[in-house]
């Protein structure tokens, strides 16, 4: 790969994570929860942006960016106030500059006519804030119009006594980490006029010159209306990498000769080579102080897939070792025993912090729908607030790729069927402004999503009669309100009354019942007619690895997952009580729940045993609780999954298989599918079920 072309990528990933910050403080201060530091986070934001997109030449970026820069400027000085109508058209502007971000990479064009209106909405906002603040030196001649056909905003102060004079020494740091002195200088020409000299006095012969070295100092003088926090803010993406001293013209720039001649050649790091920019009065300006960040770095996924790819097989070759020693009948006070123990235990530690490794929170999902949000609540004409919980929930990388799909499709089905309009919410008592909750949280080791609204709730009715008139239901079925509300996971199921850009067409929930089905999950909903409705999403934390209850089916071998597992027990007769001529519940402390023989439910074979003479595994998933019926339990250990479906094909009440430590494999349940399936063929009310 060219090294251009790398470094390009970095930027592009460093991209996304400034524009997700951008649109969160824009987002925290239009709810009123920001502050100052907030506005600097967001500035500070849109600058990193322009400053990697000027080293590219992305000049559409950086011109853009330059503007909502200067706008942004304002705020940040306190000229601009974070009004309602002004953080709105932040926002615009942030998903404009995610466009022109986009384009950069060459995977979309940017709609410049939009583009060039947003500019000039930021150009006359930062006007308009210059304007009302103290009286300013108009400019000799007019700026020059850029390639959109506006001038650019550029704030004067009132003259000062002198121009400034700016010193600036790179280290080799400077070069290393791509940053060019022709950059820095060209964003100070952005300020305005300025000179430059360049020092080469510490430059040696070329027979001495080490190319990884840094000898020159440059001066420059800016023009003296320029403020120096706009002068600043040119090494904000530089950082102590490129030291530098400002002063008025008339003082000369404070130098530290002998820590200058101290510059070591290699990078220097923020926290061991501090400095100081001294004010013409000789007093310390306001320092910005930064938290060092906790020190990462990018690895590519690929690489990360094979590390736990081999850690899983070091999983089952452990498990393997385990076997053997068994069978050989070793004691566990022998040497071969204690050693495997802390095999065992090293492995599950190397195997969990793998694992941390791609677990990430998801609000990297979370952030991009407060976008989505506004553009559906724009198009709908319907007002929407979104409120976000436990984004900090963390979940392995894998699955958290597959959820953006099914929690949009989810948003947008709950803001266009579940909200009404403003008019018909006051109608009806409610505020205008509907609300939609988009939470995240642990439970059972599993991860739990739920979107959910304070809209009209399901229609029931309309959908029965909508099912039936598709032929998807009989006329004479007979079902539940759960029944009903699932009917619109169904394929070409839509209650919409004309095809939009939203809904209408049939495809969406059914969509979002597969997605998640083919992550191991389940989805449920609670509809409340005119109080809303919820879907809640239960996923596994991990595609990886699962700790499970290894048990015996016949001549089958099984693993329950644990997280699943309430209880294990042995009933007494008396607890087992039949219902119906083919079904029974067992008697738990008062409570009666399903008993299902997962030999029957598996097709292995065609009547159930005896639940007394077999061994109950209590369980408890999304749908309820339920009580399996299997012959034996062999153990419990932590297995690695084996895509089913990726290596054979998709199986009913199986969710994936695993390599046991005697090389066998092992089918690994869906709990929630054998509950799901047994209601179905208890009540037997849903003559569509196939199909769902």
């Amino acid at each position: 790969m060219d090294p251009m072309d790398a470094i390009k990528a970095t930027y592009f990933q460093e991209c996304e994570e400034l524009l997700a910050d951008l649109e969160q403080g824009l987002l925290a201060l239009e709810a009123g929860e920001g502050d100052g530091e907030t506005i600097n986070a967001v500035f500070r934001a849109v600058h990193s942006v322009k400053g990697g997109a000027g080293a590219f030449g992305f000049e559409s970026l950086v011109a853009f960016s330059h503007v909502f820069e200067t706008t942004l400027d304002q705020m940040r000085s306190g000229k601009l106030d974070p009004e309602p109508e002004t953080l709105k058209a932040m926002l615009r502007a942030s998903d404009i500059l995610a466009d022109f971000v986009q384009a950069a990479k060459g995977q979309g064009d940017v709609d410049e006519i939009r583009a060039r209106a947003m500019a000039e909405e930021l150009a006359a906002l930062a006007s308009g804030a210059a304007a009302s603040s103290q009286p300013v030196a108009a400019p000799a001649t007019p700026p020059a119009e850029d390639e959109w056909g506006f001038r650019p905003v550029r704030v004067e102060v009132e003259a000062a006594p002198s121009a400034w004079v700016l010193s600036m020494r790179p280290t080799p740091a400077t070069y290393s980490k791509g940053h060019d002195v022709p950059i820095l200088l060209r964003e100070l020409s952005r300020l305005g006029d300025i000179e430059v000299d360049c020092d080469l006095s510490a430059l040696p012969a070329l027979d001495f010159l080490n190319p990884e070295a840094a000898y020159l100092t440059w001066t420059v003088h800016l023009p003296a209306s320029v403020e120096e926090a706009a002068i600043r803010d040119v090494f904000d993406f530089v950082g102590d990498d490129c030291p530098i001293e400002l002063a008025r013209g008339h003082d000369e720039p404070h130098q530290n000769e002998a820590a200058l001649e101290k510059l070591p050649e290699a990078p220097v790091r923020a926290s061991d080579a501090p400095h100081q920019i001294q004010a013409s009065d000789g007093s310390t300006p306001k320092q910005n102080n930064k938290v060092e960040a906790a020190a990462t770095i990018r690895v590519d996924l690929d690489r990360v897939d094979r590390l736990i790819d081999l850690v899983g097989e070091l999983v089952i070759n452990q498990a393997m070792l385990a076997q053997r020693v068994s069978q050989n009948d070793l004691t566990q006070s022998s040497t071969v025993a204690i050693g495997l123990d802390e095999l065992e235990q090293l492995t599950r530690e190397i195997q969990d912090s793998v694992m941390a490794i791609r677990a990430q929170p998801v609000k990297s999902v979370f952030q991009r729908m407060p976008r989505l949000v506004r553009e559906i609540a724009s198009s709908t004409g319907k007002e929407v607030r979104l409120i976000t919980e436990g984004e900090a929930t963390e979940v392995d990388k894998t699955v958290i790729e597959r959820l953006s799909d099914p929690i949009t499709h989810m948003l947008r089905n709950a803001i266009d069927h579940g909200l009404e309009t403003p008019e018909e919410r006051v109608a009806v008592g409610k505020p205008s402004e509907g609300v939609i909750r988009l939470a995240a949280l642990h439970r059972s080791g599993r991860i739990v999503i739920e979107v959910s609204d304070d809209g009209r709730g399901i229609n029931r009715q309309r959908v029965r009669e909508i099912a039936v008139v598709k032929g998807l239901v009989a006329a004479d079925s007979i079902l539940t309100d759960d029944e009903i509300d699932n009917l619109i996971f169904l394929p070409g199921f839509s209650t919409a009354t004309t095809v939009s850009n939203i809904s209408g067409r049939g495809v969406g929930m059914d969509v979002v019942k597969r997605s998640i089905q083919a992550l191991g999950g389940r989805i449920s909903i609670s509809s409340h007619p005119g109080k809303g409705s919820a879907f809640t999403l239960s996923l596994p934390l991990t595609l990886a690895v699962l700790d499970g209850m290894v048990v015996a089916v016949g001549e089958h071998t099984l693993v329950t997952p644990l997280t699943a597992i309430i209880e294990t027990l042995r009933p007494k007769p008396h607890e087992v009580r039949p219902l119906g001529p083919h079904s029974a519940v067992l008697e738990v402390r008062g409570a009666h729940v399903p008993l299902i023989d997962v030999g029957v439910a598996l097709g292995w074979r065609a009547h159930p045993v005896n639940a007394t003479e077999g061994v109950i595994l209590l369980v408890e998933s999304e749908l309820g609780r339920a009580a399996l019926v299997v012959d034996a339990i062999q153990g419990q250990r932590q297995v690695v999954i084996k895509s089913l479906e990726a290596n054979y094909q998709r199986v009913d009440a199986v969710a994936a298989a695993t390599i046991l430590g005697d090389g066998r494999v092992a089918l690994i349940l869906d709990v929630d599918a054998l509950i799901e399936a047994d209601r179905k063929d208890r009540f037997q009310t849903l003559p569509f079920s196939q199909a769902s």
